[in-house]
């Protein structure tokens, strides 16, 4: 079995059930499959796309994003989603380092492919809209099923690039149908289930849990077509009936506020992509009703790693245990297990984890050891096998010479009245060593004084932990999927911050 194949089971089982709700349209099964075939037709027989051949989808979230997916497996090729808020010079780098030679994309990014097929005269492009219409399709419509191998690459995803330029995760098809089976074990998916898409799908925790899981368990996906405002967000799952929702910390906050006075139809919701506040976890069950379980993991592990089990107990600032089949540990830099509430990074082993980064043997080297990926995520186990991740890695502070968490302060900053966003990092200190800084946003309407928040945070933290400015920004740089982008606060226009006033550019 492979992915094409088990998206064909289920739309061939359920051709007229509706697989993507988009605004006031419907997508059948049997639409989409057909949309694929088309274009595995016209990757074969027309463009030459040979089995392991890479594939870029460049696209915004939108229907044809499902047969793109599935019509590129088809063929063969292996997906390589590309981040739609890119520039082309960034594109162009992840198509070089891939050896993409087709691209799918939608005539709404005209513009920006045009300067990409400037940059790579060779690419040949793709467009959604062609989908179905015969146009171009070459000859390939009634090619037999190509036989596709649980270990063939399906998709290289690239990681954000935080310590420098992107690499290309190896997932096989292997290791999503892997966590896919996890993920609907854990959320006890259903067909019945309709999966909230507002998240981008080309990020790996949307296109597992949002895309994939839906649709190889037969469900629907109640695709957003705007957030803005985000009202939006609750006429969509409200109208479509919609039974779970994945999303980052910040929704659900905003969903607190609605949840109070409105009934959502939501069954379960994820949080996934960045670290929960506890804060958020708490408003949003007392309003909500409504189960918001944390999840953990990397596009190196497909990506989901552990979750709070659906049927309890959850527990707050944990990430859960592992999901079924896959194994975790904490270890130490010699690569011992540590016993129980002892922090070390944590460790992953499994059937989800990738086969290895992109023609980077050396990284690869440097990733995985005796069959464990290393997370680069510091952490620690509870007693009854329950993860709770402390930091980065690279996020740690030493403060003289004693280990610092920024998690633990932004935990307390968001305990803050009016504290909407917190962000902390390092900076250089002569005498300590470092020193913890901190980056705040107001919520809306309300007002924040430094000082105030220092004397809050004191009581709760040791000095050493305050941080010795608290810097007030209008909103926190974030990235496509909403996490808060520590890259850019430490960069020189952030930094320099800490020499000057409190409050910048409010």
């Amino acid at each position: 079995m492979n992915l094409a194949a088990a998206f064909r089971v289920v739309a061939e089982k359920s051709p007229e059930k509706s697989a993507v709700f988009w605004g006031e349209d419907e997508f059948t099964y049997g639409a989409l499959l057909a949309q694929a075939d088309w274009l595995t037709a016209r990757l074969i027989g027309g463009l030459g796309v040979q089995r392991g051949d890479r594939v870029g989808l460049w696209l915004k979230n939108c229907p044809q994003f499902v047969p793109a997916l599935f019509g590129v497996l088809g063929a063969g090729g292996a997906v390589v989603p590309i981040n739609n808020f890119l520039k082309p010079d960034e594109v162009n780098f992840i198509l070089h380092d891939a050896g993409v030679s087709v691209l799918v994309t939608d005539a709404t990014m005209a513009e920006a492919t045009a300067k990409l097929q400037a940059l790579r005269p060779g690419l040949r492009v793709v467009l959604v809209e062609e989908f179905g219409t015969g146009a171009g399709a070459g000859t390939g419509k009634n090619l037999p099923p190509l036989a596709i191998d649980t270990a063939d690459m399906a998709v290289l995803i690239y990681t954000s690039g935080t310590t420098g330029r992107p690499k290309g995760a190896v997932l096989s098809h292997g290791n999503l149908l892997h966590n896919v089976e996890s993920c609907r074990v854990m959320l006890t998916a259903l067909d019945q289930d309709r999966f909230v898409v507002l998240l981008p799908m080309f990020h790996s925790f949307m296109l597992t849990v949002g895309v994939l899981l839906p649709l190889l368990v037969g469900g629907s996906l109640v695709v957003v077509r705007s957030m803005n405002p985000a009202k939006n967000i609750v006429h969509e799952i409200i109208q479509r009936q919609a039974t779970i929702l994945p999303a980052v910390p910040q929704l659900f906050r905003m969903l607190a506020g609605v949840a109070r006075t409105t009934r959502l139809p939501l069954r379960l919701c994820i949080s996934g992509g960045a670290p929960l506040p506890v804060e958020i976890l708490r408003e949003f069950s007392a309003a909500a009703q409504i189960p918001l379980l944390e999840g953990y993991g990397l596009s190196e592990t497909s990506p989901v790693a552990s979750m709070n089990p659906l049927a309890g107990p959850w527990k707050e600032g944990s990430v859960g245990v592992p999901v079924p089949d896959v194994e975790m540990s904490v270890q130490d830099d010699d690569g011992r297990l540590l016993a129980a509430r002892v922090t070390g990074e944590i460790c992953i082993r499994g059937g989800n984890v990738m086969q290895g980064y992109w023609n980077q043997p050396a990284e690869t080297a440097k990733a995985i050891r005796a069959g464990w990926l290393l997370t680069g995520d510091i952490g620690f186990r509870d007693e009854d096998g329950y993860y709770f991740i402390t930091d980065r890695k690279k996020d740690m502070l030493l403060v003289n010479g004693i280990n610092v968490y920024p998690r633990e302060i932004e935990e307390r900053l968001y305990e803050f009245p009016g504290v909407k966003e917190a962000a902390v990092i390092g900076i250089p200190d002569v005498r300590k060593g470092e020193q913890p800084l901190a980056f705040v946003a107001a919520a809306e309407g309300a007002t924040l004084d430094p000082a105030a928040i220092r004397a809050f945070l004191r009581e709760r933290l040791a000095d050493y932990k305050v941080p010795r400015r608290i810097i007030l920004l209008p909103t926190l740089p974030r990235n496509a999927t909403g996490k808060i982008l520590k890259t850019a606060l430490r960069g020189p226009e952030f930094v320099q911050l800490a020499g000057g006033a409190e409050t910048a550019g409010a």
